[in-house]
């Protein structure tokens, strides 16, 4: 009997397959187990893990599952986005309307009040106060963001915060609000300044426009006018550039401080020689003076000139001046008073403003307190540090690193009150503008796209092909000529020219996108927002620097290459190489022929018209045309 044929297979197993369902169905389950019934889910393959957190997107996808509710994608309405407008940014008609609604709600943006207290009010009573108040400011913004759908900068959501800002305000009595130069708008809070003129018509509020120095003469003066038409004093600083002046004024002042020490010690030993050699001790009562003592009397004036210089800065500072530098400081300060100045102020300067600005009653007698109020980052610390002269507070760009405000006296008449940084609420278009501003960390960031065209669309292409050296790929003939880079083509020309690449050889753009809005932030891709009455393109004097600088260079370049390619190369010949290479016996040891390239060792050139000396190869003296001719016979010729 023969072998019985397989008759397993792919198509039996299927027919195998459904019989068994076909008779399962048929078969009551009345019997089974809970973990056999057929109700959809594969028991066997199930993960059975504990889940006591949820984000919430999980929590609500879970919770519609577990309600039976289905989510159904419309049909019939799809829109095709393209890569190239994924920027993230907002269109023209989009950024009106939403200036608009922050025109109209201008008003809900404000800060938390301190609920009224006195002497009489428990300290358990004005927390809880403190709290409840703090927490209806909060439902506030949190309604104005969902009924309105405004966007609101990250603010201070710490109570013990507010608290230091509430008891700054209190105890000061000139209140200066810190802002960056480069958009004073964003970092200036109107809210906080009507809070001061609530907690007493005494105080006095100042804006100090901090980084400065990246502002023109023309810059300042328009937003001198615009805070001039708004009410609002303003005095421009630089707190950088003030602490590289007074360093360098520090360094040449010692300097010069050796020198007249050297000289010093030079003229007292003379004058020591020239008295032991004197032998009439008489005669020099009547003989005038010597070097000594006059050198004596000079250093006495030195000091006297050094010791009014430091009382006087502390106790009375117009006296150290002279008629004409006092009246010139006068006439600035009744300026100043009158209307806002676009020079930057020194630190001097800005000590005298401070003390010329409150004229009513102080709250201690004899001293002025200036709060000062502000953005992390926007340079409180430094400002601070560089009218004291020397580190007093430590600087950070984090929200927090100072717990409680501090006093530091400048000077017996004057107390210098640091509040810790506070990020107060204020509208804002989108996150993009938030990172660009250094509001939001660069390093958290989840989409880069945004804030990189957003660049792309302040820094015009000349100007950011000069600052890194790149050569940004230009725009298609079917494209507007003019038009902005994207930010694919300014990443990718970026991170080829720094070698940020990805392990597929592609350039890295979120690496090369963290660089370039560091640099925005910090001031290298310098962009100043204007005040709201002048074009934002009307007001990069910068820019056109640039524009300038790149057309003298274009132009230098094509004068340097037009002669060039009329002049030809003129070639230099070296002697010595021409002997050599000219010479007669200079020649290849090679195998096989010499005189075929005109040339026989130990003699001249060979005439090329001479007959074969045999039938076969020409080089070859005898008619045996196997046999080789010794090497030493062929160089014979070299070893004379």
């Amino acid at each position: 009997m023969g072998k019985k044929k397989a008759t397993s297979g792919l198509g039996r197993a299927l027919i195998k397959e459904r019989n068994v369902a076909n008779r399962s169905h048929g078969r009551s389950d009345s019997w089974l187990h809970t973990s056999e019934l057929n109700d959809g889910y594969n028991w066997d393959r199930l993960n059975l893990q504990s889940v006591t957190e949820q984000s919430s997107l999980d929590d609500f996808l879970a919770t519609a599952e577990l309600a039976g509710t289905e989510f159904v994608a419309e049909k019939l309405n799809i829109k095709f986005v393209s890569a190239e407008a994924r920027i993230g940014l907002l269109s023209t008609e989009e950024a009106r309307e939403i200036q608009k609604l922050h025109d109209e709600n201008k008003q809900f943006l404000c800060i938390p009040r301190r609920p009224y207290w006195d002497e009489s009010t428990s300290a358990e009573k004005l927390q809880q106060a403190e709290r409840d108040s703090f927490l209806e400011w909060r439902r506030q913004l949190v309604r104005l963001e969902e009924e309105k759908n405004l966007i609101l900068t990250p603010f201070e959501r710490n109570l013990d915060f507010w608290r230091q800002l509430w008891r700054v305000i209190e105890r000061s009595d000139v209140v200066v609000q810190i802002v960056d130069a480069r958009n004073p708008l964003l970092f200036r809070c109107q809210d906080l300044e009507r809070y001061v003129k609530e907690v007493s018509q005494d105080k006095e509020n100042i804006i100090l426009v901090n980084k400065a120095d990246l502002l023109s003469a023309d810059q300042r003066q328009a937003w001198a006018r615009f805070f001039e038409a708004d009410g609002v004093k303003v005095v421009f600083w630089s707190a950088l550039l003030e602490s590289q002046r007074l360093s360098a004024e520090a360094k040449v002042a010692q300097e010069e401080e050796l020198e007249d020490e050297s000289e010093r010690e030079s003229d007292s030993e003379s004058g020591s020689e020239r008295n032991l050699s004197s032998m009439h001790p008489a005669s020099d009562s009547t003989a005038p003076p010597s070097e000594d003592e006059e050198d004596g009397s000079d250093e006495y004036l030195d000091c006297e000139e050094e010791e009014d210089w430091h009382t006087c800065s502390e106790d009375e500072p117009a006296q150290y001046m002279t008629e004409s530098s006092s009246d010139h400081s006068l006439a600035a300060l009744s300026r100043n008073s009158i209307c806002n100045s676009s020079h930057l102020v020194q630190s001097k300067e800005l000590l005298e403003i401070f003390k010329a600005t409150h004229k009513g009653t102080t709250l201690k007698e004899g001293e002025i307190t200036v709060g000062m109020v502000g953005y992390p980052n926007v340079g409180k610390s430094s400002t601070i540090n560089t009218i004291l002269g020397n580190k007093k507070v430590s600087v950070s760009a984090t929200p927090g690193h100072t717990k409680h405000f501090q006093t530091l006296y400048v000077e017996p008449g004057m107390c210098l009150c640091d509040c810790p940084g506070l990020v107060m609420p204020s509208f804002v278009a989108s996150k993009a503008e938030m990172i660009c501003c250094g509001i939001l960390p660069i390093d958290q960031m989840r989409d880069h796209v945004p804030p990189i065209s957003l660049i792309c669309q302040r820094i015009p292409r000349h100007v950011l092909e000069a600052v890194y050296g790149i050569s940004i790929v230009k725009p298609r003939e079917d494209q507007d000529p003019d038009r902005p880079p994207t930010s694919e083509e300014l990443l990718t020309a970026f991170g080829y020219m720094r070698g940020f690449m990805t392990a597929h050889g592609q350039p890295d753009q979120p690496r090369s996108a963290r660089y370039i809005l560091k640099d925005y932030v910090s001031g290298r891709l310098l962009y100043c927002h204007p005040p709201p009455a002048i074009d934002p393109s009307d007001f990069q004097p910068q820019h056109e620097r640039f524009q300038a600088c790149r057309a003298t260079l274009q132009s230098i370049q094509s004068r340097a290459s037009a002669p060039a390619r009329k002049t030809k190369v003129k070639q230099i010949e070296n002697m010595v190489d021409k002997a050599f290479f000219h010479q007669e016996n200079v020649r290849a040891l090679t195998k096989g022929v010499q005189a075929v390239m005109g040339y026989k060792p130990g003699s001249g050139p060979v005439s090329t018209t001479s007959p074969a000396v045999g039938v076969g190869k020409p080089w070859k003296k005898h008619g045996n045309r196997n046999k080789k001719e010794k090497v030493r016979r062929i160089t014979k010729h070299l070893d004379a």
